[in-house]
Order: C-alpha cells, then sequence, then structure tokens
C-alpha cells in the first residue's frame, strides 16, 4: 500500500511564499515523474509543474520563474516553492508520482493567498 501525504499549505499575503511537500511511504522500489497540480474553486484540477527522475522540470506559463519543484529521492519527497505569491494562486494543490508504474495522489492541501 502506497500513501502520499502532503504538507505545507496555508494562509498567505499576496507577495508572499509558501514551501509544500509531499512524501510517499509503503512499499517503493522505484519513483518515476513527481508533479504538483491544483484546483481553485469551480475550476477543473490543472497541472502546475513536473520534475522527472534526472531532475529535469517543467511547468505551467501561471507559475514559470515564480515556482520551483524539486525532489528528495532519499525521502521519497517532493516539493514546490512558491514564491511572489497572487490571489489567483489560491487552490487546493495536490501531488502525483509515478511509482513502479501506477499513479498516485495526494490528499491535497489549501493554500490560501489574501490579504
Amino acid at each position: 500500500q502506497v500513501q502520499l501525504v502532503e504538507s505545507g499549505g496555508g494562509l498567505v499575503q499576496p507577495g508572499g511564499s509558501l514551501r509544500l511537500s509531499c512524501a510517499a511511504s509503503g512499499s517503493i522500489f522505484a519513483i518515476y515523474g513527481m508533479e504538483w497540480y491544483r484546483q481553485a474553486p469551480g475550476k477543473q484540477r490543472e497541472w502546475v509543474a513536473f520534475i522527472n527522475t534526472g531532475g529535469s522540470t517543467n511547468y505551467a506559463n501561471s507559475v514559470k520563474g515564480r515556482f520551483t519543484i524539486s525532489r528528495d529521492n532519499a525521502k521519497n519527497s517532493v516539493y514546490l516553492q512558491m514564491n511572489s505569491l497572487k490571489p489567483e494562486d489560491t487552490a487546493v494543490y495536490y501531488c502525483k508520482m509515478n511509482i513502479q508504474f501506477s499513479d498516485y495522489w495526494g490528499q491535497g492541501t489549501q493554500v490560501t493567498v489574501s490579504s
């Protein structure tokens, strides 16, 4: 049984920063791609960022230059550093990992950007 647990969400003022974490546990032998998604109220879930096993990254245009995805393979973890946050970044953020060629999702963590 594989589980992903996220942490790091919260309330932050516009222009502020947050760092999200997502750790996988269970019977894990190999983790391939790691990603972050988000879902704002009343909207569809959208892709935010991706990192592969070699550390190559890709970002949605809406977050490019402000967000940084990283991973720690020894800890089976992925992170999302979010800087210069805007009200439109408000959403529930989900991590996704491809573990042994199956996709697993975290439970989501709320990020609210408001003054």
